[in-house]
């Protein structure tokens, strides 16, 4: 331990000082040294003479333009000059050896009970290098927090012998801005105000004293009563740590990482608590940002490689066709008429095949899906998959009965993916002549749990079916109930995945031998 005046080591907690890793010294109002910590002779590179050397106990020092400054224009004279905190002034110090760092000082002057400049305080941190300060600042901040609760515990002491040093470790705590330091009795009302909090929380102190601190936190908070847990786990286990949404003075919120430590008694009574909140908004609003653009840039991933898919899938009915109707042509080339009608049926299915191709390509070129929300006639949509899917119907003798459907809200591409899945899933799981059966009514937003209007869709078969049990199996990726059929086992799964898409649901009924029954709810606008 350096050699000290004796009045300086009752107003400095010298092992904690000495144990904060940026350097810390304090001088009398003539400028002479009285006491440094360890960490400001690492950065100096000498020890200075305690009661002879003055002001920043350098070698050297210099302005950032390299021109040299004397001792008496060093921000650590002027605080002791005009009697107020000098920031931002950056200095460079040369140590014995030579080499030259870059330092922010943060001089404080010192008052006594009269309102006398006694000394000053400075701190200087090293900006050389970036990360190795931000490591020092780190680390200065729990220690900030350990010299706060010691200062709380001080002040609640008052004896004479102390009465300094707690006044110029309340001076110190009142002038941080970055922190709101608080101290609270042990109900939580407020006892003391730094400017940090003022500068925070927007009170001032002449408004919040006597006041409790819940009434930083929001009503639901309040009403969870999220304060008195705080409080009670600090009292049972020292300390509370927590971060949420706080309240300010004019109604706005910010995001505060908070830590209420309990003080105690000679006898290790809790007589009151610490406070400490810092504003990370800032922060937490660049990460909320960060985290939601990662989830919508993995969601658009996941919906570009399905409909690549589908798009891959969709365009096989197309060409199948045109190449059907080509042979046919082929080998009727010498019918006019005949020709004229394949012809007719080639170009409307190479039509078709364009539509999508253009239709994939839209989707792919937006990046919410809100983009693509259209007016979409739901009777356009399945007449257009039953032009896909015509020469299949006309194979398997397929009955379509539907009704006249209304215009929702939706993507088109992904409605007619839906309508094609389902019309071709009820064809391929039958053993007979499907007959398919399509209804629809609709469900006023009074009957729907106060939500939109909503059109309920019916697609019934008689096909196969299966059992009940295994109705929610059928949505899950590549789960085939019947692995006799040829299917990769993701059409039903992006059926489901459309609906959701469209703030809907989808439901499936079924038993072995009577068909299957799938209800979908779509918003209607």
């Amino acid at each position: 331990m350096h050699n000290t005046a004796p009045y300086i080591t009752e107003q400095v907690d010298i092992p904690l000082v000495n144990s904060l890793p940026v350097a810390i010294y304090t001088c009398d109002q003539m400028g002479r040294i009285n006491f440094f910590n360890e960490a400001a002779v690492e950065l100096w590179g000498r020890e200075p003479v305690i009661g002879q050397d003055l002001w920043c106990g350098s070698w050297k020092i210099y302005r950032t333009d390299g021109s040299p400054m004397d001792l008496d224009s060093c921000p650590m004279a002027q605080t002791l000059k005009e009697g107020h905190a000098i920031d931002g002034e950056e200095i460079v110090i040369e140590r014995p050896d030579g080499i030259r760092i870059n330092v922010l000082p943060h001089p404080r002057p010192i008052f006594d009970t009269e309102g006398q400049i006694t000394g000053a305080i400075n701190m200087l941190v090293d900006i050389t290098a970036k990360k190795g300060i931000e490591a020092a600042l780190r680390e200065s901040e729990k220690k900030f927090r350990e010299l706060s609760a010691s200062l709380e515990e001080q002040v609640k002491e008052r004896t004479a012998h102390l009465a300094k040093s707690e006044e110029r470790y309340h001076k110190m705590v009142e002038e941080v801005q970055d922190y709101a330091i608080l101290l609270l009795d042990k109900q939580g009302n407020i006892l003391n105000w730094n400017k940090g909090a003022q500068h925070i929380k927007g009170y001032s102190e002449a408004e919040i004293l006597g006041k409790n601190f819940s009434l930083f936190y929001r009503e639901c908070d309040r009403l969870s009563g999220l304060p008195g847990k705080l409080i009670n786990e600090a009292k049972e286990k020292g300390k509370a740590a927590h971060e949420g949404w706080r309240v300010r003075k004019d109604g706005t919120h910010f995001w505060g990482s908070i830590v209420i430590t309990a003080l105690h008694d000679d006898e290790q009574n809790v007589i009151g608590f610490s406070k400490v909140t810092r504003d990370l908004t800032e922060k937490k609003l660049a990460d909320d940002r960060m985290a939601a653009y990662a989830k919508d840039i993995s969601t658009q991933n996941k919906q570009l490689e399905r409909f690549a898919y589908v798009a891959s899938h969709d365009l096989q009915e197309p060409l199948r066709k045109i190449r059907i109707f080509s042979e046919m042509l082929d080998k009727n080339s010498d019918n006019r008429e005949t020709s004229q009608k394949l012809l007719q049926k080639i170009n409307g299915a190479a039509a078709r095949m364009s539509d999508l191709i253009k239709d994939v390509l839209a989707y792919s070129q937006v990046s919410q899906s809100e983009i693509i929300f259209t007016d979409t006639d739901l009777n356009e949509v399945i007449e257009n998959v039953q032009q896909d899917y015509e020469l299949l119907i006309e194979e398997k003798k397929v009955k379509v009965i539907v009704p006249k459907l209304p215009v929702i809200r939706g993507i088109p591409i992904q409605l007619r993916q839906l309508f094609a899945n389902l019309l071709s899933n009820s064809i391929k799981f039958s053993d007979k002549a499907p007959v398919i059966t399509i209804t629809n009514w609709i469900i006023p937003a009074g009957k729907n749990d106060k939500g939109p209007d909503m059109v309920k869709i019916t697609f019934k078969d008689n096909g196969i079916g299966f059992e009940t049990e295994h109705a929610e199996k059928v949505f899950e990726l590549f789960k085939r109930l019947d692995t006799a059929k040829n299917g990769t086992g993701i059409g039903l799964s992006i059926c489901k995945k459309i609906v959701e898409n469209h703030q809907g649901r989808i439901e499936v009924f079924s038993k072995p031998g009577e068909g299957t029954a799938f209800d979908i709810y779509l918003p209607i606008h």
